[in-house]
């Protein structure tokens, strides 16, 4: 019989797993002596799916899709989109018609982080103890990795994309309703007492096997500003996001979530905290460092969530069919999603 990994261990309960700290899920999804690569996307199985698909009633599809290109210059020294069109008239063909190529990091925009982008930093280690090199990922026509022991986003397609049932917590309607006031590029860090709240309000009751979404309204206040006020905003270091503390990240295993996703940069804020409350450095992220390496939880970042917000108060539910696939690149770190949402 398949597990349907109804029975997982909470965070406090996880197998102590060497160097590690507690609430690391090595082993935890590991099938007949070979390593996991798919982290908690295991816990979207047929029955999960099929469930799922009963949120589809209403006809209509939000894409979650922010626009390529949406930042002008993208944070941590990431490329920016370049468009190039290519018309056949001009070129040996002599016909009317285009083609086109883009270049782009696949950070830059709307994304899925794989469970390769960040290590748990103090052994250099990815998901399931994944060590891995630039040689190792970069991966052309003919000298795919056609094992398992890189846990990149290519092997999603093997199980068929994402398809599950999605929960939007919006934080951002939410704080407006309460009279809550705050900039997504200060530090503003969502608590999940906040998030246990919001979901109260909206009347949202988690399943097992969920796809969390968190709106705070940063992409709608970053979108469409001039590339100066853009840099400007970005250059505060500052941003919204959830509060990433260890509690939190015990908080989101034990709601056993397929993923995570939000409209915010990092999904959770920025900068870091200490534990003595000094802002820390990138090096120092603990939800990415959780749920990347140690969940196997995959992050989404940067998408577009107005049209879901307003289709989701419309409706008056906040639950919906979510599907995603992303690039089929051997060896891909990151995605952009190509997420609807379905009602």
């Amino acid at each position: 019989m398949a597990n349907d990994y109804k029975n997982l261990p909470d965070f406090d309960s996880l197998p102590a797993v060497k160097d590690m700290p507690q609430g690391c899920a090595w082993g935890v999804f590991d099938k007949g002596g070979e390593k996991d690569h798919l982290g908690c996307l295991n816990l979207l199985t047929p029955e999960v799916v099929k469930e799922a698909y009963k949120e589809a009633k209403d006809g209509v599809s939000v894409s979650l899709n922010w626009p390529i290109g949406a930042i002008a210059t993208p944070g941590f020294l990431r490329k920016g989109l370049v468009h190039k069109v290519i018309n056949f008239k001009e070129g040996p063909f002599g016909l009317h018609g285009f083609d086109d190529e883009v270049e782009f990091n696949t950070q830059c925009s709307s994304q899925w982080d794989s469970l390769i982008h960040y290590h748990h930093q103090p052994t250099g280690l990815g998901y399931n103890g994944a060590k891995t090199t630039v040689s190792a990922l970069e991966q052309p026509f003919g000298k795919e990795n056609k094992t398992h022991e890189l846990p990149t986003l290519n092997h999603w397609h093997e199980r068929g994309g994402l398809v599950g049932r999605g929960v939007l917590l919006d934080y951002r309607a939410y704080a407006e309703a309460k009279g809550i006031t705050y900039s997504c590029f200060e530090d503003k860090r969502i608590t999940i007492k906040e998030l246990e709240d919001v979901a109260k309000h909206q009347g949202t009751e988690f399943k097992h096997g969920d796809i969390l979404i968190v709106r705070s309204g940063f992409t709608e206040d970053l979108g469409g500003q001039e590339a100066k006020k853009q840099e400007e905003l970005l250059g505060t270091h500052k941003c919204v996001g959830v509060e990433g503390t260890t509690e939190s990240a015990k908080w989101f295993w034990n709601k056993h979530f397929s993923a995570v996703a939000g409209d915010a940069i990092a999904f959770e804020a920025l900068p870091p905290k200490k534990e003595d409350g000094s802002d820390g450095n990138i090096a120092e992220l603990v939800l990415h460092q959780y749920f990347l390496s140690l969940f196997g939880l995959n992050i989404g970042e940067l998408w577009d969530l107005k049209a879901l917000s307003q289709k989701c108060k419309e409706l008056g539910r906040y639950s919906f069919l979510l599907t995603s696939v992303p690039l089929n690149v051997p060896g891909g770190v990151g995605s952009p999603p190509n997420a609807l949402a379905v009602f």
